[in-house]
């Protein structure tokens, strides 16, 4: 199988300037019977679009020019897009194939689902 998970869930108090907040995350934890080949790019491809994305929070606390700011909230977005693309075609090459070969007709609609999500 080449996934399972182990949900969690906890709280985190944030503080926006005087405003606080509290909401809650729930993580997943992946188990893979195999490496998935593309894992380093993509997480070199998110610690860049997360960098990007700081650099776009400046320019607005700067007061910097708006046309400016959704050109590069449009390369942060193309970005984060293209690691999530790099994501799903790792699950479909390796994941799916597992799935197909299992006979996991659960983990191919789990897989339908994913992209539905990942191209709203």
């Amino acid at each position: 199988m080449c996934e399972k998970f182990y949900d969690h869930e906890h709280s985190h108090v944030h503080t926006h300037n005087i405003c606080e907040h509290q909401h809650t995350h729930e993580h997943h934890s992946h188990e893979h019977g195999h490496s998935h080949p593309n894992a380093k790019a993509v997480s070199n491809r998110l610690a860049k679009a997360i960098g990007h994305l700081e650099a776009v929070k400046r320019m607005v606390d700067r007061g910097e020019d708006c046309a400016q700011v959704l050109t590069q909230l449009a390369a942060v977005k193309s970005a984060i897009n293209n690691a999530g693309k790099v994501v799903l075609m790792d699950h479909l090459n390796h994941c799916i194939v597992e799935a197909v070969e299992e006979n996991d007709f659960q983990k191919i609609e789990q897989f339908g689902s994913a992209i539905k999500q990942f191209v709203k």
